[in-house]
């Protein structure tokens, strides 16, 4: 078997990682440094020069961070990755990477609340304009493409209403335009999708989630091309948004069990879709592994899995859906997703807060909007707790 035909959760325990050959250890060792030492000015130049592989300054590179590279490259099929200090710095650098003075994006409208908020509030002070456009309208997209153009950016699925975008469609696009795509695949993780294979440019993630996987790191990690990668370590330089060794190496055991996890993560999150979509207090439910979701279709084509988000609006006001989450007892409420313990969140008091209504109201994120995010607990026990909850209703 060649190194590149093994299966996912091989890849994730053993790609990446070189073993230390001077003590033997079989875990990747947290070089907690801030600086690297030279036998002679040569050694140094040629680092420097980057004639040689090696490391001169943790904020430029760290052997424990470059470890969660090569492993990120491996599981995404990439030509190479980048680490950052959260997923922010990740998404933020790596548009600053890619556009500059007086250049446009092209953005779908369903967005993480701080990308939003980066977009609409920080390019624009530096002459960068955002169109924002529906997330299932690809028609709407081409329309918004302007001869300055430099990006098409897009989630999927989306956050908090999992609207699912086929990311080959905007890779078509995107190519035909001579743009660059980048797909913010957090919701999914390289275990249920990786775009790069449909053909996109760029993907980001804030590894925060699925990929640490149990609520200890604040990271980030940008996917793509061998020479855009190198482009976006030379804007992580200045910008100063590298990962701490220590988080990298915690993320380096989360991404070990990654494919486990999201087998439990997938599993439980559609045991309790189809539970609240029977359920009389829920209204609504968004989950793209239902059939009833208007992007099943295009979810089932490119997801292995479709992930443990399940977002779903409690038949009542914003009152009754703060005391349904305030009534969980088993589901932490917290402003995450991804690890390994079920958290709850109302998007209009957590992660969109500060989001107009008007964009609010774009979104369809409601005052009654409720977002789980499943862990990896038996599902019979996060079903009783929620059916608990209703009942307090």
């Amino acid at each position: 078997m060649t190194h590149k035909s093994r299966g996912f959760s091989t890849k994730a325990v053993h790609s990446g990682e070189n073993r230390d050959q001077s003590s033997g250890s079989f875990v990747t060792p947290i070089y907690e440094t801030s600086v690297f030492a030279f036998s002679t000015t040569k050694e140094l130049v040629d680092v420097v020069s980057e004639k040689t592989e090696g490391y001169l300054y943790t904020r430029f590179g760290n052997p424990t961070v470059r470890n969660v590279e090569r492993k990120m490259t491996e599981l995404e099929r990439a030509e190479e990755a980048a680490a950052f200090s959260s997923g922010m710095a990740a998404i933020a650098t790596t548009i600053l990477t890619l556009v500059s003075y007086r250049d446009h994006i092209v953005s779908t409208k369903d967005l993480y609340g701080g990308t939003l908020q980066f977009f609409k509030e920080v390019l624009p002070r530096y002459g960068v304009e955002v169109s924002l456009v529906e997330t299932t309208d690809l028609d709407e997209m081409a329309s918004q493409v302007q001869s300055n153009t430099k990006v098409i950016f897009t989630e999927t699925p989306t956050n908090p209403t999992l609207k699912v975008i086929d990311v080959s469609k905007v890779a078509e696009l995107s190519k035909k335009k001579g743009i660059t795509s980048v797909v913010d695949s957090t919701f999914a993780s390289p275990y249920n999708l990786r775009p790069i294979e449909f053909g996109v440019d760029v993907t980001v993630h804030s590894a925060t989630k699925y990929l640490g996987g149990h609520h200890d790191i604040t990271a980030g990690v940008v996917c793509g091309s061998e020479s855009f990668i190198k482009k976006l370590r030379g804007m992580r330089k200045p910008l100063g948004g590298t990962l701490d060794p220590h988080a990298a190496w915690l993320l380096l055991r989360g991404l070990k069990t990654l494919g486990l996890r999201m087998e439990k993560h997938n599993s439980n999150g559609m045991a309790v879709a189809r539970y609240l979509e029977k359920h009389p207090k829920a209204k609504k439910v968004y989950y793209p592994g239902l059939p009833s979701h208007p992007q099943h279709k295009v979810a089932r084509q490119q997801m292995k899995g479709f992930g443990g988000v399940v977002s779903f609006e409690i038949d009542g006001d914003l009152e009754k859906s703060m005391k349904f989450v305030d009534s969980l007892k088993l589901c932490y409420l917290a402003a995450s997703l991804g690890g390994v313990e079920t958290l709850v969140t109302q998007p209009v008091t957590s992660s969109h807060y500060f989001v107009s209504p008007e964009d609010l109201k774009n979104a369809a994120i409601t005052d009654q909007l409720v977002r789980l995010s499943l862990g990896i607990e038996d599902p019979e026990d996060i079903i009783a707790d929620l059916e608990q909850a209703f009942n307090r209703i």
